[in-house]
């Protein structure tokens, strides 16, 4: 008897844990009775939210589903303008489930293989804007345009998934790299060609402004031997003039100065040897001074 209560005992516990579930916050769950979702009065799915449930035990199957916000950021995508040219595009979308019963059939309740179709239809409507576009008007003027309207196609196509597509954002835009290669070497020339342009300007403007600056300075060098000989020739003429009146004053003793001074200069090395005659003009006030 005691046995058969434990039991007993046994198996209520084990219906009743096997007749609760939880659900955890950021989760919905639906339940599968024989495979089927459960469905309430008027056919649509039940949906549990966050707490504590009950459902029929051992029969009843239990599909906890991510409620939150995703983001689906994906690897860049290749897409054609309207002239025909490659670019890169990387972008991202911000999605969540808003029909679990739908995404639940639809999607396998899988994230991944949601997140699979939803890139493909979101690279369609990407597709489809950039290819109406030219690359001028996409990077300049309707990048805003272009997300706003593939948000709107994305949404659409999302609806069959269950999924509510809320954002839909192009990061960035990039040309392939052989293309990006090229344009930077054509861009790489120009400049250059703008560059030597620019040092040849600067190469004439520098040899324009070296010639002028080499006139100034011969005519100022010019100016200056002419003031300075000037100068000099007025300091000669009133040199010459001074001596002329100083001789015209005492000849005698201008004529003795300049004898003096001659003999100062004349030996002033006692190694000078200096041959004339005794009766030379040259020692005539030597001779003057002995006979006084």
């Amino acid at each position: 008897m005691r046995n058969f209560s434990v039991v007993l005992l046994l198996a209520a516990v084990v219906l009743c844990f096997s007749s609760v579930f939880v659900v955890t916050e950021g989760q919905r769950a639906i339940v599968l009775l024989f495979s089927k979702v459960q469905k309430d009065s008027d056919d649509k799915a039940v949906v549990y939210g966050p707490g504590l449930h009950f459902k029929v035990p051992f029969v009843a199957q239990v599909r906890l589903l991510d409620a939150r916000i995703q983001t689906l950021d994906g690897a860049p995508d290749r897409f054609v303008t309207s002239e025909k040219k490659d670019l890169i595009v990387d972008s991202y979308v911000k999605w969540r489930v808003n029909d679990f019963s739908a995404f639940y059939l639809r999607a396998r309740g899988d994230k991944q293989y949601a997140e699979t179709l939803l890139k493909q239809k979101v690279n369609n409507g990407l597709r489809t804007n950039f290819g109406s576009r030219t690359i001028n008007e996409i990077v300049s003027g309707e990048r805003s345009e272009l997300m706003e309207e593939a948000l709107v196609q994305a949404g659409e196509s999302a609806k069959e998934l269950g999924i509510e597509v809320l954002d839909v954002r192009v990061k960035q835009i990039n040309l392939p790299g052989e293309v990006s290669s090229s344009i930077y070497q054509r861009m790489r020339a120009e400049r250059t060609a703008v560059a030597k342009e620019h040092r040849s300007q600067g190469q004439e403007k520098a040899e324009t402004i070296r010639a002028e600056v080499d006139r100034r300075v011969t005519v100022m060098l010019a100016d200056a031997e002419r003031n300075a000989r000037a100068v000099r020739g007025e300091g000669d003429a009133l040199s010459a003039k001074i001596y002329a009146n100083a001789y015209n004053k005492d000849a005698e003793f201008f004529g003795f100065v300049r004898s003096l001074e001659a003999y100062r200069k004349t030996f002033k090395d006692k190694n000078d040897v200096m041959v004339l005659s005794p009766n030379s003009d040259f020692f005539n006030y030597m001779k003057e001074a002995k006979a006084k």
